[in-house]
């Protein structure tokens, strides 16, 4: 498996839909890491997402990596705009 097969992109979807989405990589799939994405307002919820999964439904999960990033590009008006964005690395205790 590649990293892209493991990676949970956060969006619109209700909450609870990526939490089972992460626990079912890990569970059915048997991921050893899971990427959780995400980007501007949605950030945070990539952040309650990855300690519900590792808190609440596996107890065996850390947080191995978080990259933080911003893009830069230009709207449709033309104008430059900055978008952070955050990849949390969850993996499987030993």
């Amino acid at each position: 498996m590649t990293d892209n097969d493991n990676s949970i992109f956060v969006g619109n979807k209700p909450f609870m839909n990526y939490v089972t989405a992460v626990v079912m990589q890990f569970t059915t799939k048997n991921a050893k890491t899971v990427i959780v994405k995400a980007r501007g307002k949605f950030i945070a919820k990539a952040v309650d997402i990855s300690e519900v999964a590792s808190k609440r439904f596996l107890d065996n999960l850390a947080a191995s990596k978080v990259k933080i990033d911003s893009e830069e590009f230009k709207n449709d008006e033309g104008k430059d705009i900055r978008v952070s964005s955050i990849e949390i690395t969850l993996t499987k205790k030993k």
